[in-house]
């Protein structure tokens, strides 16, 4: 990003615009290599034995590179529109043409006069020459930001997909985690429900065998008398 936001200030320089040349290639590739392992760990989560921590770690990765790859995006762009507006400052092509010495003699100074015009005509023919350069370097390196643009679009589009499947496989462990907790809270209202059905009947056995002893009583009482 420092890089970029040199483009168009008086740091513009042809060896500037190497270096972010180079630097744009690196990242280019790490964003390739690392798309791949992305991928090849989400292929591995969908195994059913691997552990729902490795897949929830895996997708709070893959959604972190995407917003990497989000300001990666943004600062081609931004490259992209800057290398096209502004030409990259050469301190060469700033040469003056030192000043002579002129003598008195007529001839002398002729012979000045024409080495000067020859001069400015190298140092013309120079800068058209340079110039020509940097038009032909800058349009290749355009053409080679706006292919890079077009491949990181497309590891976007491929990223977007596996980071909305991680989602999905991560949603669907929270659904399993969170029915399990619901059958546990199940299985524990049955067991209280239970537990007090039980305690309820044998609260009623107690009170019918002290019915069943008073009758007994009276009963005894009854035929004694």
């Amino acid at each position: 990003q420092r890089l970029v936001n040199t483009l168009g200030t008086p740091k513009d320089t042809p060896e500037l615009r190497d270096k972010l040349h180079k630097t744009r290639l690196h990242i280019g590739q790490l964003v390739k290599d690392t798309s791949a392992k992305l991928k090849e760990a989400s292929e591995t989560d969908h195994r059913s034995d691997v552990a729902q921590s490795k897949k929830i770690a895996d997708a709070k990765l893959a959604k972190d590179f995407e917003a990497v790859l989000k300001e990666f995006q943004k600062a081609q762009r931004i490259a992209a529109e800057r290398e096209t507006t502004y030409t990259p400052f050469d301190p060469k092509s700033s040469l003056s043409s030192s000043e002579v010495d002129i003598g008195y003699d007529r001839s002398q100074e002729q012979r000045v006069l024409m080495e000067s015009r020859r001069q400015e005509v190298v140092l013309l023919d120079n800068e058209i020459s340079f110039n020509e350069a940097v038009i032909e370097e800058r349009e290749e390196g355009i053409q080679e930001v706006q292919q890079q643009i077009g491949e990181v679009n497309e590891i976007f589009k491929d990223l977007a997909v596996l980071v909305n499947d991680q989602g999905a496989m991560i949603d669907d462990i929270g659904s399993h985690v969170e029915n399990a907790r619901s059958a546990t809270a199940q299985g524990r209202s049955h067991l209280v429900n239970a537990s007090k059905t039980q305690r309820s009947n044998s609260s009623l056995m107690c009170l019918l065998m002290v019915i069943f002893g008073i009758i007994l009583l009276i009963v005894i009482i009854v035929l004694v008398a």
